[in-house]
């Protein structure tokens, strides 16, 4: 298991609680004891035009630290889908998050769409054909349904469940009836019950993280990723992350 992660990931760049400062450093000083960091390289511009127009692209360049961290955290994902397709499964230490950035349009801490843009290139270079997408964010990953609305091989599934057990067992199900060629994962961790969903425990974590290990080694030769999203309560954030790598692992 390998963690993708850039020391420009710390950097304040915008004001939004996904930017908040120490945030990531909350999780890094829970996750770096335990797995092997690795350094991406930023999304070139042909990558994130495999999901994102022109004008859209222009529109955050406006914006040149969060553009620059943001084409990071596309490389990011880039780099943890890689991983996953040599037979490592990776995690994207990233910001900014990703699940709401749209073709043309973004919104929600979102820039560009990473889990697409790194599904995308692994389809546009032939490496995969199915791809299951698991979002367990708090918030509906409405960017990458809709990148991925008229693309019958690569299924988004989002979940919205006010009872823990039946949330988790929820996932169980909809992995049970998919086929893919790789999984990866939405991975936003502010449904926890200490942060603004007040939902899933540090051990559920933990189960969905195994849930994704078993299906992908079942079903697509042990190809399994996710990326950083959503989670606002530095307290717990680490450990919630930490527990998810434990089971993904």
């Amino acid at each position: 298991m390998k963690i993708v992660y850039h020391p420009r990931y710390q950097e304040v760049y915008a004001s939004d609680p996904a930017a908040k400062a120490g945030r990531m450093e909350s999780i890094l000083k829970e996750v770096s004891p335990h797995f092997e960091l690795v350094t991406p390289e930023p999304a070139s511009i042909d990558d994130i035009k495999l999901v994102h127009t022109d004008w859209h692209i222009a529109d955050i360049q406006r914006m040149s630290q969060t553009y620059e961290v943001a084409l990071l955290a596309a490389g990011g994902a880039i780099k943890a889908a890689e991983l996953a397709m040599s037979g490592e499964p990776a995690f994207g230490l990233i910001r900014p998050p990703g699940h709401h950035a749209s073709t043309d349009s973004c919104w929600g801490f979102c820039f560009f769409n990473n889990v697409a843009i790194s599904i995308a290139k692994l389809r546009v270079e032939g490496k995969i054909n199915r791809a299951v997408i698991l979002d367990f964010d708090l918030h509906f990953g409405d960017g990458t349904d809709n990148i991925f609305s008229r693309v019958p091989e690569v299924v988004y599934h989002h979940l919205e469940d006010r009872n823990r057990q039946d949330f988790v067992d929820g996932i169980a199900r909809f992995l049970d009836k998919q086929r893919a060629d790789i999984i990866a994962v939405s991975a936003g961790f502010d449904r926890g019950v200490e942060d603004w969903g007040g939902l899933l425990t540090t051990e559920d974590y933990q189960t969905i993280g195994k849930l994704v290990k078993e299906f992908s080694e079942r079903v697509c030769q042990g190809r399994r990723y996710g990326v950083l999203e959503g989670g606002y309560n530095h307290d717990v954030l680490g450990k919630n992350v930490k527990a998810f790598l434990d089971g993904i692992s």
